[in-house]
């Protein structure tokens, strides 16, 4: 009998990765077939038919729908932000908290015009992480406990899930974990974040330069990298991914940041994030080499780099838009046309 006193919080976290449900292939099958009777030329629609087949595949059934689409943004506190990595100063997470709260920032305005639920979940802002540069952002059993947390967020029956967040310093935390995952120079993946001055820049670099040195005998297991490395809010995004993946519950991911938790979860399983979709191509540190090794083409590139969920809600904008296609479309058989060959013309 095992040991029960060895078990791993972590442990646990790899069983349910290791029994993830699989896409539902006969209701992939259902939506391309239907793709084909619809009133357009086979494919004129590119990823938008994929789309739909993408989201039906992930529900589990025949005809894709977002009744309950949820915007889900994940604020947490670092404490390597005290070393200058930021234009801002900690301070700024309350505010916009409060911003979010009063429903002033760019991502309220973005939801208001897709009709997208928004949730903000507070990871302890007034407590940081510790500074990895020191020691691990968290010990084991704490990063399990966040990732639970971030689980638990999709408690009220989502249908599509889009994952941001909100942390200042976070962006110096994902570069870290970029480069523990993926090796390179620093600097390759250290970007301007908030907009620091070349100085500022500079920090970030020393910053993880020196978090990859102090934990470098940890960083062969991925979530290893997430808790020494990482944040509360990207812990909890890689949890609501899980969960989401569990309740098959297809996901948007947003930018830099939250590209890091999924990229935990990618290096444990490459077939972890199966059920998500790239929102945007940020223009934060080197996104597109990140999304290149996950294997996924955002659906946006709009120069964004703000985070807060803004990239992923702007993508639950086209990919309502591919449902709504797809369900309301007519078929050739109901429209009385005798089908396409060509691409039409205007």
């Amino acid at each position: 009998m095992p040991d029960q006193s060895k078990h791993s919080p972590f442990e646990d976290i790899r069983q349910i990765i290791s029994a993830f449900p699989s896409v539902d292939d006969h209701a992939v099958e259902a939506v391309r077939k239907r793709n084909q009777q619809l009133t357009k030329p086979p494919g004129s629609m590119g990823r938008l038919e994929w789309l739909a087949e993408w989201l039906a595949g992930w529900q589990g059934k025949a005809q894709p729908s977002i009744d309950r689409p949820l915007v889900a943004v994940f604020a947490g506190s670092h404490g390597v932000a005290e070393r200058g990595v930021s234009a801002y100063p900690s301070e700024v997470n309350h505010q916009m908290l409060a911003n979010f709260a009063a429903g002033g920032a760019a991502i309220n305005q973005i939801c208001t015009a897709y009709g997208l639920g928004f949730k903000v979940f507070d990871l302890a802002i007034d407590m940081p992480t510790k500074d990895f540069v020191e020691e691990p952002a968290m010990d084991e059993k704490a990063c399990v406990a966040t990732m639970a947390f971030g689980m638990e967020a999709l408690a009220g029956e989502t249908d599509v899930l889009a994952i941001g967040e909100l942390g200042i310093g976070n962006t110096t935390s994902a570069a870290a974990i970029f480069a523990a995952l993926y090796g390179g120079k620093p600097e390759s993946w250290v970007g301007r974040g908030t907009g620091v001055d070349d100085a500022g820049f500079a920090r970030k670099v020393a910053a993880v330069e020196a978090g990859l040195k102090r934990h470098e005998a940890l960083l062969y297991d991925p979530l290893e990298v997430l808790r020494c490395l990482g944040g509360r809010e990207i812990a909890a995004m890689a949890g609501a991914i899980i969960a989401a993946r569990v309740q098959r519950i297809p996901v948007v991911i947003d930018g830099y940041v939250a590209t890091a938790a999924a990229a935990v979860l990618h290096e444990i399983d490459s077939s972890a994030l199966d059920h998500c979709v790239a929102g945007h191509m940020s223009a934060e540190g080197n996104h597109r080499d990140v999304l290149e090794r996950l294997n996924k083409i955002p659906l946006l590139a709009l120069g964004l780099h703000l985070g807060e969920g803004t990239g992923a809600a702007m993508a639950m904008g086209v990919i309502k838009a591919a449902v709504q296609m797809h369900n309301g479309m007519a078929t050739f058989d109901q429209a009385g046309v005798s089908g396409a060959t060509s691409e039409h013309t205007h």
